[in-house]
C-alpha cells in the first residue's frame, strides 16, 4: 500500500509522484529529441547546408513529441516515465481513453506546463487533485495495477 503522501484521498497517485514523474520523462524526452530532431536535422545541415527555420524547426519537435507521446499513451497506456513510477493514463470513467482525449490533453498539456505551471498548480485546488490538461481532456493519471 502506498503511503498518505503518495496517494490522494481517492486512491489516486499523489502530485509529488506524478511531478516526479514528469521531471523523468523530461530527461528521458532529450533523448527522443536528439534521436528524432537533433540528429536527423544535423545531417541535414551538413549534407546539403539546408537549416530548417526556427518556426518549422518547432513545428517538428511538436509533431515528434505528439507521435511519441500519442503511440505510448494508446498503446499501453504509459509511457516508459509512467510505468518507471506506476502510473497510466485512463478515461475520467476508468476506461482507455480515446484518440481525441489523448491528443487533447496532448495539447493542453503546452500552455498547462509553459504558463508558469498553471495547470499543474490547478492540482492543488482540483476536488481529484487533477491537472488541469487532465481535467480538460477528460483523462486522468492513476496508479497502474501489475
Amino acid at each position: 500500500m502506498a503511503s498518505s503522501e503518495e496517494t490522494t484521498e481517492a486512491g489516486l497517485p499523489g502530485i509529488g509522484r506524478r511531478l516526479i514523474g514528469m521531471l523523468y520523462e523530461f530527461i528521458l524526452l532529450i533523448g527522443v529529441v536528439a534521436a528524432a530532431v537533433v540528429v536527423p536535422n544535423l545531417i541535414l545541415a551538413l549534407a546539403s547546408g539546408i537549416v530548417l527555420p526556427r518556426p518549422a524547426l518547432r513545428v517538428y519537435v511538436f509533431l515528434v513529441l505528439a507521435a511519441y507521446f500519442l503511440w505510448q499513451w494508446r498503446g499501453g497506456r504509459q509511457t516508459l516515465a509512467m510505468r518507471t513510477w506506476k502510473l497510466r493514463i485512463t478515461s475520467r470513467s476508468g476506461g482507455a481513453p480515446t484518440l481525441s482525449q489523448l491528443a487533447l490533453r496532448y495539447v493542453l498539456a503546452w500552455p498547462s506546463i509553459a504558463l508558469l505551471g498553471i495547470g499543474i498548480l490547478w492540482a492543488l485546488v482540483d476536488r481529484d487533485r487533477q491537472f488541469l490538461h487532465d481535467r480538460l481532456a477528460g483523462t486522468r493519471i492513476i496508479f497502474s495495477t501489475p
